[in-house]
């Protein structure tokens, strides 16, 4: 079984609808591994998939490589990912299976508090982050490649950032609100986690509240270069 560091924190006919989606992105990832597998929720909300069959070695390591894996253990200086359980004064809280803390000084993403760095880079809760494990003598921190993607975002154009949705409903309420046009393409971060890439004349702020009443979940605006 390999536990995929992504979340399921939705529940009814949108967690259905959520786990049909993953059910086709795992088939696209192993589906032509000679492997039997089967998708559940954990109930911290990790997603679990248990694989058997000759492939099953290939199988998991694809997953881990694709979406990240939680596991049991952590060992210091070894880079993992988490997702955004919570933020104070003093940094972020990442769940990697167990709380991870990432102290202010580690985030590495310029200046102001946690929360001014959340905004700024357009965090949503539950987004998957990489980090590097400090261990029991040392702090965590934000994994030198998560630093340069988040860089990166702001240095492009303008994103929308969400949660709670799929990929193919975030596309979906796009094209209802009339903006299939002004978009890129929806970036996956998670199952649930989605960045909406504006082209360059698109501005964020407006696509943000243009699309907000038609989801129910969190929305947060990159303001790109």
């Amino acid at each position: 079984m390999v536990v995929l560091a992504t979340k399921c924190y939705i529940s009814g006919d949108a967690q259905d609808r959520a786990l049909d989606s993953l059910q086709s992105l795992v088939a696209n990832d192993i589906g032509d591994l000679d492997v039997e597998y089967d998708i559940g929720v954990r109930d911290d909300g990790f997603i679990s998939v248990t694989v058997s069959g000759e492939d099953e070695v290939v199988a998991r390591n694809a997953l881990s490589e694709e979406w990240g894996a939680v596991t049991p253990h952590l060992s210091a200086g070894e880079t993992y990912v988490g997702t955004l359980e919570s933020w104070d004064d003093d940094g972020f809280v990442l769940d990697a299976g167990q709380r991870v803390r990432i102290p202010s000084d580690e985030l590495g993403l310029g200046q102001g508090s946690p929360s001014q760095i959340r905004d700024r880079y357009g965090l949503v809760q539950h987004m998957p982050l990489r980090f590097v494990y400090g261990g029991d003598d040392e702090p965590s921190r934000l994994a030198d490649e998560e630093r340069d993607r988040l860089y990166d975002w702001t240095r492009g154009t303008d994103r929308v950032n969400v949660n709670s949705a799929t990929r193919g409903e975030v596309r979906a309420t796009v094209n209802r609100a009339g903006h299939a046009h002004d978009i890129v393409t929806v970036e996956r971060l998670g199952l649930l986690e989605q960045s909406i890439v504006c082209r360059e004349e698109t501005d964020g702020p407006g696509i943000l509240s243009s699309i907000g009443s038609y989801l129910p979940a969190e929305l947060k605006c990159v303001i790109g270069q």
